[in-house]
């Protein structure tokens, strides 16, 4: 977390949350947070950034070299799942009503450079002082899906994975929280997804792509024993936040903040950006 402080002068973070989003503006929370990783580190502006989309498998670049792509979105519009592909690497997650995405943006500059590994442990450090009440541990969970250095878990399950992205001086620590729901239905998609897209090579160590058991994987609202909602865990995670930090919070609604002056003209193109990006879905399927 942040302790940064100007002059005594009180910093103020930027709540920015986005809701639950329809499957039409489902490519917005990723060119928003590409600017407001170019705009934190302009501006020296903490950013919390919320959003949930509808049902939805999310893929990372390193899914569109799947030898059977094809196959698998088949096997995920088969299910009811929209698909669409991020703007960094990595691998599928699933995004539904039960699934809270949650970024910290920061400012990264050159003279103050946060460390990969400082990002991680910053998400990391926030979310397990927010539910104290189990241990959360991070280590690969590597059956999983998405797997990462930093996967968090509780009795090695896992709920959560983060990621990063950086711009310019810049920084986006993002975590997906499984808050509740079906996390083995999740997964059971998610496997079936490889399955379709891999053929024969699920689960051959040579494709670099995980044998999903969904078995690995829970919520946190089992985990913790505690029926939770994602509003609940909007204001746990607020409530942390503003008890460890020197500054105070300000809500922006995101369709304001694109219609502001730097935002206005950049806000179009980014888009435009993820929807090219997209195509080659469009391409595949």
């Amino acid at each position: 977390m942040t302790d940064r402080q100007n002059n005594n002068e009180q910093i103020t973070t930027l709540l920015i949350d986005e809701g639950y989003l329809t499957n039409e503006q489902a490519l917005h929370p990723f060119a928003l947070t590409d600017l407001l990783i170019e705009f934190s580190g302009l501006t020296n502006q903490p950013i919390l950034h919320f959003w949930q989309l509808e049902k939805a498998m999310i893929l990372g670049m390193k899914d569109l070299r799947l030898p059977f792509l094809e196959s698998g979105l088949s096997s995920l519009k088969e299910s009811g799942y929209h698909y669409l592909v991020r703007n960094s690497g990595g691998l599928g997650v699933i995004a539904d009503s039960g699934i809270l995405n949650v970024s910290l943006i920061l400012p990264n500059p050159p003279n103050k450079k946060l460390s990969i590994e400082e990002g991680y442990q910053k998400m990391w450090h926030w979310i397990k002082t927010t539910y104290p009440q189990k241990e959360i541990d991070a280590f690969e969970i590597g059956n999983s899906y998405c797997p990462g250095t930093f996967d968090l878990s509780i009795h090695q399950k896992k709920f959560a994975g983060i990621s990063q992205r950086r711009i310019k001086n810049g920084l986006a620590i993002m975590v997906y929280l499984s808050v509740n729901g079906d996390q083995l239905a999740r997964g059971k998609i998610v496997r079936q997804f490889y399955q379709a897209s891999l053929k024969k090579q699920f689960g051959e160590k040579t494709t670099d792509y995980p044998a999903v058991d969904p078995m690995v994987m829970s919520t946190l609202e089992a985990l913790i024993e505690k029926p939770l909602t994602i509003d609940e865990v909007k204001k746990n995670l607020i409530d942390k936040w503003n008890s460890s930090q020197t500054s105070k919070l300000k809500e922006q609604c995101a369709d304001q903040l694109v219609t502001t002056a730097w935002f206005k003209d950049k806000w179009p193109t980014q888009l435009d950006k993820m929807h090219q990006r997209n195509k080659q879905l469009e391409r595949s399927h």
